[in-house]
């Protein structure tokens, strides 16, 4: 059982930056997958971002060059830098991690986008 807790949402002008966090309950070492998703009220869940126990990193074409995922082994925690955001990226962000073939998710965290 893993549980993670995300942190860092709320209101940014267009243009901005935000770092969300995922601080999840056992080490990051142990998970092999880390993912972050959003979804906009009424539409499907959408995967931004993932990063393997590898350091291979995937993005989707929608955040490519302004998004970065990262791990800090250290601070034992998992993060999303997002800039130069679009209105377009206002949406409820969860990251999840995948570990033993069970995949576990975070609660999310409201980002909005809105001059």
């Amino acid at each position: 059982q893993v549980q993670l807790v995300e942190s860092g949402g709320g209101l940014v002008q267009p243009g901005g930056s935000l770092r969300l966090s995922c601080a999840p309950s056992r080490s990051i070492f142990s998970i092999d997958t880390i993912d972050w998703h959003r979804q906009v009220p009424g539409k499907q869940r959408e995967w931004v971002a993932s990063t393997t126990s590898h350091g291979v990193m995937s993005y989707a074409d929608s955040v490519q060059g302004r998004f970065t995922i990262s791990r800090d082994y250290a601070k034992n925690t998992m993060y999303l830098r997002m800039n130069s955001l679009k209105p377009e990226d206002t949406a409820i962000y969860y990251c999840s991690a995948n570990t033993l073939g069970l995949t576990y998710w975070g609660q999310g965290t409201q980002v909005t986008v809105s001059s």
